[in-house]
């Protein structure tokens, strides 16, 4: 992810929920985690489908804590950015996508991953084979 599109994503999240995402001390005094950890304690789960504790080590959070940030975070990027980002595709979109698509070498594909009747050239021998073969029964 490009570092202005992370902090545009922190700083609408900040401003939706800006009890949660401030930083502020613990109760022992010091700092707790920062408005950009919490983000991307919640980024990472999302992004990798990891639990809260597989952040607690890299980010230096509890894994209480990380999965506070998942339920604000999440709460938050759809509040401030839902009406931009979260919706249906309309027929501007579903133009703009498909000739993407079709630019990209993917004719007649939106919003699909499966490309297995693709030849691909770093796939292994075996692999490669079993490509080959379901390209030439398809018509």
């Amino acid at each position: 992810m490009h570092r202005h599109v992370f902090l545009r994503i922190v700083e609408g999240v900040t401003i939706q929920d800006a009890k949660f995402f401030v930083q502020k001390p613990d109760a022992t005094g010091r700092m707790g985690a920062s408005k950009l950890q919490k983000c991307t304690a919640a980024i990472r789960m999302l992004a990798y489908g990891s639990s809260s504790d597989a952040v607690d080590e890299y980010l230096k959070i509890a894994s209480s804590t990380a999965r506070e940030c998942l339920l604000h975070f999440v709460e938050a990027v759809v509040a401030r950015f839902g009406d931009e980002y979260l919706r249906k595709a309309n027929a501007n979109d579903i133009e703009r996508l498909l000739h993407e698509g079709e630019r990209r070498g993917f004719p007649g594909m939106m919003g699909s991953i499966d490309c297995m009747h693709w030849n691909w050239k770093n796939c292994p021998r075996g692999g490669k084979e079993c490509i080959k073969e379901e390209a030439k029964q398809q018509p």
